[in-house]
């Protein structure tokens, strides 16, 4: 394929796929009402968790040499991680009920790529309510901290966000794997989601030395967390930190292989 073909191609691609979250977004803006009040219950969770931070430093003043302001500057970097791997992937957390029904059929017979049709099942826009909230708490750590924000401190929060969401996605397309066998999804896979999201509210390296040596080398969350977030406070000097969000990639490897075989091994559930 000549590299004109292949430009072609992915542009294709991307049309196709702006196009499928056109149409969520024409679906959801059906019910305003209901769109409104989902995205408002999502700001409304993700503030509680913030005012259980707050009450936590309203009696400890630091947690491990972390301040208040250091900690939500985390979280929101997490929670920005989280909401647009689950804006964007959502379709493969929903994936059970694709599955089920039996249109994944459908999917498998059309000339197109299979994942980036499950991506385009459901964008949930939604979500835009923890981003919201994600930027507020952002805004508020750099007006109150003391970082001092150099174009290698930006790049690397940069690179956290981008190379987090890809690896949230990553543990999303590995529980939509899990349905081939199960037809249904597995409730212990939220411990690497909704558990992570939660737990990276503080830097990993306050949950003790055997959690961080799990999150740097098994499911690889403290290389788009706590790594990087050492160099963003300036806790460490050098320049590889900024770059190590992208080892966290090597994760897709197997999540993809694993999506991969369970694709082999689907069975019709009917519709």
């Amino acid at each position: 394929m000549s590299d004109k073909q292949h430009t072609a191609g992915l542009s294709g691609t991307l049309r196709l796929y702006l196009h499928y979250i056109s149409i969520n977004i024409r679906s959801m803006m059906q019910y305003k009402t209901s769109f409104l009040l989902s995205t408002i219950g999502q700001f409304l969770v993700s503030f509680n968790t913030m005012l259980g931070i707050y009450f936590m430093f309203r009696r400890f003043h630091r947690v491990e040499g972390f301040t208040y302001s250091e900690v939500i500057l985390c979280y929101a970097i997490v929670l920005l991680q989280f909401s647009l791997a689950e804006m964007w992937a959502r379709g493969f957390d929903s994936f059970s009920g694709i599955v089920r029904s039996g249109s994944f059929d459908r999917d498998l017979v059309r000339p197109r790529s299979v994942v980036l049709q499950v991506l385009g099942e459901k964008f949930e826009l939604t979500r835009i309510g923890r981003l919201i909230q994600a930027v507020i708490m952002f805004a508020y750590a750099i007006y109150t901290t003391d970082v001092v924000w150099t174009f290698r401190r930006i790049l690397t929060v940069i690179f956290m966000v981008f190379c987090g969401m890809l690896l949230f996605s990553a543990m999303f397309l590995i529980y939509a794997a899990f349905c081939f066998f199960t037809l249904d999804g597995l409730e212990f896979m939220n411990i690497f989601t909704d558990g992570a999201r939660e737990y990276g509210k503080y830097p990993l390296g306050v949950y003790g030395k055997r959690l961080l040596q799990i999150t740097t080398f098994l499911v690889p969350y403290a290389l788009i967390q706590y790594y990087p977030f050492l160099y963003v406070l300036g806790r460490v000097s050098s320049p590889v930190y900024i770059f190590l969000p992208f080892l966290s990639l090597l994760f897709l490897i197997p999540a993809y292989a694993f999506w991969r075989y369970g694709v082999s091994r689907y069975q019709s559930s009917g519709s």
